[in-house]
């Protein structure tokens, strides 16, 4: 072999050596560099500070947070029915840290009443899970004469038009979950919105309304304190809490079920692998006993699943939604 081979060999060798040594140390780095997450979180709320939908993103973003070794920053974006903080979501980065809350306000509710909400609730958003859900019940006063739902239906056909039903605002989830039962029972009861807060059931222990489809989550402690009576519950089975109350089912409406609920959502495009890692952290989560005994308090029954079952969810309730908002003509204030 003469020393101009020799030379050639020598120098292969080298540059195969550096390589070997080299793509231990590249492995590494290259995973270090596609480490999801690798800096804080950001969780867009789109509703103000305070409240249950504060308390569960809160929550939420602080065992997830504790998981993924990397804060979940809570970022309040209220108003506009929830569109503004989504519609913001909608806009970011793809990157996975942008997420949002997501709610039936949001992804079923307020893109049908809204022109341009500034978003497509479908479209514009990867599902990463679903939180849980809080049934809906309805109530009336305690010194109500209507002491089952028979009765209230029966009174209801027999006055068309006399009866009314309050609600926190036109187009909020409890306006929709009452216009969802006048349909399912063909009934004529007078709808009177109100400007959010607690006046619609102060007025509801009053006297002055008839009925309201509420939330557990608000409805808990007036039945607690007994202020007001629950008809029946819209949900498939009937709750812990409330053992004596029947089912819409049981009522005479099979079928009949409404929940608000909660979802996370990243943009659009969000990378397999992320959603993924959120989603096992969503779900980890949401096993946590000390998380479900404070939904629990909350009125929440968690509900972890895939990203394709909150997927399926989304469209199914976006269409509901969008049915009734149409047919019962409903605007917004």
């Amino acid at each position: 072999m003469n020393s101009s081979t020799s030379s050639r060999f020598s120098r292969r060798g080298l540059l195969l050596c550096a390589a070997a040594l080299a793509c231990p140390l590249a492995a590494p780095l290259a995973h270090a560099q596609n480490a999801y997450p690798a800096k804080p979180v950001t969780l867009l709320v789109p509703y103000p500070a305070g409240g249950a939908n504060d308390a569960v993103a809160r929550l939420i973003g602080l065992k997830m947070g504790e998981d993924l070794k990397q804060p979940v920053v809570i970022d309040n974006r209220p108003g506009a029915g929830t569109t503004i903080g989504t519609a913001t979501a909608a806009k970011a980065q793809a990157d996975g840290y942008t997420l949002v809350l997501g709610s039936l306000a949001s992804h079923a509710v307020s893109p049908h009443l809204y022109a341009r909400p500034g978003y497509d609730a479908v479209a514009d958003f990867a599902p990463i899970g679903m939180i849980g859900v809080v049934p809906m019940i309805l109530v009336v006063a305690q010194d109500s004469p209507y002491t089952n739902l028979k009765s209230l239906v029966e009174a209801a056909r027999k006055q068309p038009g006399q009866l009314n039903y309050g609600s926190s605002g036109n187009g909020s989830p409890l306006h929709l979950a009452a216009e969802l039962f006048k349909q399912r029972a063909q009934l004529q009861i007078n709808h009177v919105p109100y400007k959010g807060g607690n006046a619609h059931t102060m007025d509801l222990m009053g006297g002055r309304l008839d009925m309201i489809l509420d939330t557990l989550t608000s409805a808990s402690p007036l039945l607690k304190s007994g202020k007001v009576r629950a008809l029946a519950v819209a949900s498939a089975s009937r709750l812990p809490e409330l053992q004596n109350v029947p089912t819409f089912a049981e009522a005479g409406y099979p079928g009949f079920e409404v929940n608000a609920w909660y979802a996370l959502y990243a943009p659009a495009k969000t990378s397999k692998e992320v959603l993924t890692r959120l989603n096992t952290s969503l779900t980890q989560v949401l096993k946590l006993p000390e998380v479900q005994e404070k939904f629990a308090l909350l009125g929440v029954r968690t509900r972890p699943g895939s990203p394709q079952e909150l997927a399926s969810f989304t469209t199914d309730e976006w269409s509901r939604y969008g049915k009734v908002i149409q047919s019962a003509g409903i605007r917004i204030d």
